[in-house]
């Protein structure tokens, strides 16, 4: 769903901003080329706006991650899409195994696809990281994250702009 058919449902701007941040694969790469491009809020709003909305699912995925595996894997079809993201993962976050915090640090501020704060959480558990070093870290790479993607929206290389042609 489009940011457009967002509004057009009635939801106000900076929850469409929030929304997509929040989203994996999309995330703040997502939600501040929409919130600069296609709302016109200034960067440090739609920073704000993304920032918060990149991490609220975060503590989730840190405290229940294992809970919600455990009881997933038990359905074949499940276990076979946790396998594979699990085997994908791993060997993504090589820099996460071998720097711990600093790397995950990288890990989530390098602003490409399969990198962000989603699966730096999931690689943050399946090595081991504790609840408070993961948070902490994953802020600092979504804060630096943030910040690329700013300004690179500023300057008009946006995901939004790609959509639209």
């Amino acid at each position: 769903m489009s940011p457009e058919e967002l509004l057009n449902l009635g939801f106000a701007k900076e929850l469409v901003v929030l929304v997509t941040s929040a989203l994996p694969i999309l995330e703040l790469r997502g939600g501040i080329p929409v919130a600069i491009g296609l709302f016109d809020f200034p960067w440090y709003y739609a920073l704000l706006l993304a920032v918060i909305g990149n991490l609220l699912p975060i503590p989730f995925i840190l405290l229940f991650l294992n809970s919600a595996t455990r009881y997933l894997s038990r359905v074949p079809f499940f276990d076979r899409i946790l396998t594979w993201l699990f085997e994908r993962t791993r060997r993504r976050g090589r820099i996460i195994e071998k720097y711990k915090r600093i790397g995950l640090v990288l890990f989530v501020a390098i602003p490409l696809p399969v990198t962000g704060a989603w699966t730096g959480s999931l690689a943050a558990v399946l090595f081991g990281l504790r609840f408070r070093h993961a948070m902490l870290s994953i802020f600092i790479g979504v804060l630096i994250a943030g910040a690329i993607v700013t300004c690179l929206s500023l300057s008009g290389l946006t995901l939004y702009g790609m959509w639209q042609g």
